[in-house]
């Protein structure tokens, strides 16, 4: 273990931590930009400068390795006059549209320049302009809100393993782009959208559908496979308007894009919320009467007629009709197709069913959705 001192309050960390994690350790606020626990150190933003006794200059704390008897100070006016200064040349060349960004409320950039009160900027003047809008369905990347923190760059390169986006160009130019600035062409998992800490990637799903006011966060677990990843439905008026995750779950707060981005389906108008019977031949005389019925029960679909029916019905008739087919043709005239949608517990009961009470093994798994 290393023992050092930060503000004074002796703090000891293991071998190889940064400065900056030792502070966190330690419950000693430092603010960042471009950090991420699960990246490599960047020291991009250089808002985690810090002073170290015998250092003659600040250092970025996210990239600075502790050592023993090293004594660190994060706060002082020097520091925080810097720290207020790289805010201010951040905002020169960032958009003041806060009251329309889907991110207000949930900026950190917005959050520092809040708590620095930065309300005025002595750095106004040529703005990097880009009026191209990506045309990729699922991510709305506005560029003019990039602070160059290279967390969606590390994150598509270290977790996805996919380096779709590189920054490019350099100086006042400098851009995070795909190749050749193409429109962006992915995996589209959304994993950049996690971590950024502006309005510069957001989903496009989510547009005008709320922020934070009145969002009722419901955590669940994604239905789409049997991994069982941790989800966070953001809700608005018993709709869900976006879905995001958290850290310290199983699946670490990343997502896949069906996970993220497949959930319109929850509030579709099309959804069966009761079991339909097809209608017999015999019974075609009874349509024409239910069809001009105002609250008809007849439902049409792919030009089949079907009837509402309770559950005990409808599963009355599916039971006899398998007790008909094995009857006549045996049990392994039956098989069955398990879905990954469904839990670990009711697959397993599925083949029972299948083996136990149909009598067959002919029980296969589609694997995907």
């Amino acid at each position: 273990m290393i023992d050092l001192k930060i503000n004074g309050i002796p703090v000891s960390v293991p071998e190889g931590t940064t400065v900056l994690d030792a502070a966190r350790f330690a419950d000693i606020p430092i603010p960042t930009l471009c950090h991420h626990p699960k990246l490599s150190p960047y020291g991009g933003c250089r808002l985690c400068i810090v002073e170290i006794k015998g250092v003659p200059r600040p250092v970025t704390s996210c990239t600075t390795p502790v050592s023993a008897g090293m004594e660190v100070t994060t706060t002082n006016p020097n520091i925080e006059k810097l720290r207020r200064t790289i805010l201010e040349l951040l905002l020169s060349d960032h958009p003041n549209d806060c009251m329309v960004c889907e991110k207000a409320g949930d900026c950190t950039l917005q959050e520092l320049a809040y708590f620095y009160g930065v309300r005025e900027n002595r750095f106004a003047g040529e703005r990097r302009i880009y009026t191209k809008r990506d045309g990729n369905p699922f991510l709305e990347r506005d560029m003019e809100k990039c602070i160059l923190c290279g967390k969606c760059v590390r994150i598509c390169d270290e977790v996805q393993g996919v380096g779709a986006i590189d920054i490019a160009y350099r100086g006042f130019t400098a851009k995070v782009c795909p190749p050749f600035e193409k429109d962006l062409n992915c995996e589209f998992c959304g994993q950049c959208v996690s971590v950024c800490p502006t309005g510069a990637l957001t989903g496009k799903m989510w547009g005008q559908k709320g922020r934070q006011k009145d969002i009722k966060e419901v955590d669940t677990t994604c239905q789409y496979c049997g991994c069982g990843c941790s989800l966070t439905l953001h809700v608005k008026r018993n709709e869900v308007i976006r879905v995001s995750s958290r850290e310290n779950t199983i699946n670490e707060g990343w997502l896949c894009p069906k996970g993220r981005f497949g959930y319109s389906f929850i509030n579709s108008p099309e959804r069966l919320t009761k079991p339909l019977i097809r209608i017999s031949p015999k019974d075609k005389s009874e349509v024409k009467s239910q069809k001009s019925e105002k609250n008809s029960s007849l439902v049409t679909r792919h030009s089949s007629l079907f009837r509402e029916a309770s559950w005990d019905e409808a599963l009355d008739l599916v039971a006899s009709k398998f007790k008909k087919i094995k009857g006549k043709y045996g049990p392994d005239s039956i098989g069955g197709l398990a879905s990954a949608r469904c839990t670990n517990e009711e697959n397993y009961l599925f083949q029972k069913f299948m083996r136990a009470a149909i009598g067959t093994n002919n029980v296969d798994h589609c694997a995907r959705y």
